[in-house]
C-alpha cells in the first residue's frame, strides 16, 4: 500500500485529473494489472469498500496465473476469500 505522500508525488494533474484519493489510485492499479479498463469504476468502488488484504491476495493469485479473463478470476477469488473470512 502506498502512502499519501507517494500518491501525491506520482500524481500528474494533466493525466490523472479524476484520481485524487488513494483508493482511486489502487482501483486504477487493479484495472491496469487485470487489463480490464472497461470495469475501472468497479475496481475503484471495490478498493473503497472491500478490505485491502482480500483485494491484494486476490490480485497476487490472479497475477501469478495465465488466465485469459483475469477480471473474472479476480472476482471469483475475492468472493472465495470473503466466504472464507465469514466462516471463521
Amino acid at each position: 500500500m502506498q502512502s499519501i505522500k507517494q500518491v501525491l508525488l506520482n500524481f500528474n494533474p494533466t493525466e490523472d485529473k479524476y484520481v485524487s484519493r488513494e483508493f482511486q489510485s489502487f482501483g486504477v492499479h487493479l484495472a491496469e494489472v487485470l487489463d480490464d479498463y472497461k470495469h475501472k469504476s468497479l475496481y475503484i468502488k471495490m478498493a473503497k469498500t472491500e478490505h485491502r488484504a482480500i483485494l491484494e491476495k486476490a490480485l497476487s493469485f490472479v497475477s501469478d496465473s495465465k488466465a485469459q479473463k483475469k477480471g473474472a478470476l479476480f472476482m471469483w477469488k475475492v468472493k472465495q476469500l470473503k466466504t472464507q473470512l465469514k466462516d471463521k
